[in-house]
C-alpha cells in the first residue's frame, strides 16, 4: 500500500477508511469499516477492538465469531452518510485496535485479560466499542470504564435479565453480573 492510501501517523486529521476507489472493498486487512489499524495512527479517539471469547454461554456458542464476521460485513459501510448529511470518521479518529486474546477455557483469567486490555486502551484516552464476545465480557468491561470514569449506570435490553448469582456454580457466565 503506498502512503496516498494510508496516510502516516500524526497527521492532523482523523483518518477514515481506505478509499474503495483505489483498493477493492473485498481487498486489503479486515478492519472495522475498513478503517486504519491503531498501530498506524498512533492514537483514536475510539478504538475498535474485538473480543472473541464465548465461553460463558449455556446455549449456542460462536460470538467468538462475531468481530470478525462484523468486520468483514462493514467493508460496505461508506464513510458519508447522505441522509444525515454527516461523515463521523471526519469527526474523530476511530481507528481498529485488534482483538483481545482471552483464554477460551479458564474464565476467571479471561475476564481478568478483558478488563486489563480494556484498561491500557481507556488509558490512551480512547473510548471503547467492542465487537463480539458473549455477555460475559461486559463485567469486565464495565470495571474499566468504573476505574477510569467513575461509578457507571448500564442500560441493559434483553429478552431476559442476566443477574443471576452463579450458573451451575459458576461465578462469571453469560447470565451472571
Amino acid at each position: 500500500m503506498s502512503s496516498t492510501e494510508y496516510p502516516a501517523a500524526g497527521d492532523s486529521q482523523p483518518r477514515g477508511p481506505v478509499d474503495s476507489s483505489r483498493v477493492p472493498r473485498y481487498a486489503g486487512p479486515a478492519t472495522f469499516a475498513r478503517l486504519p489499524r491503531l498501530d498506524e495512527v498512533g492514537r483514536a479517539d475510539v478504538a475498535v477492538v474485538g473480543v472473541p471469547f464465548d465461553s460463558g454461554v449455556s446455549y449456542r456458542p460462536g460470538a467468538r465469531f462475531g468481530g470478525n464476521a462484523i468486520r468483514e460485513a462493514s467493508r460496505l459501510l461508506r464513510p458519508y452518510n447522505p441522509a444525515q448529511d454527516a461523515s463521523p470518521f471526519a469527526l474523530a479518529q476511530v481507528a481498529d485496535a485488534g482483538d483481545i486474546a482471552a483464554n477460551p477455557f479458564n474464565i476467571n483469567e479471561a475476564v481478568e485479560t478483558v478488563e486489563a486490555a480494556a484498561d491500557e486502551l481507556l488509558g490512551t484516552g480512547a473510548r471503547l466499542m467492542t465487537l463480539g464476545g458473549d455477555h460475559t465480557i461486559a463485567l469486565p468491561l464495565l470495571r474499566s470504564v468504573a476505574k477510569k470514569h467513575g461509578p457507571v449506570a448500564l442500560l441493559h435490553f434483553d429478552a431476559h435479565l442476566d443477574t443471576w448469582d452463579t450458573y451451575f456454580g459458576a461465578e462469571y457466565t453469560h447470565g451472571t453480573p
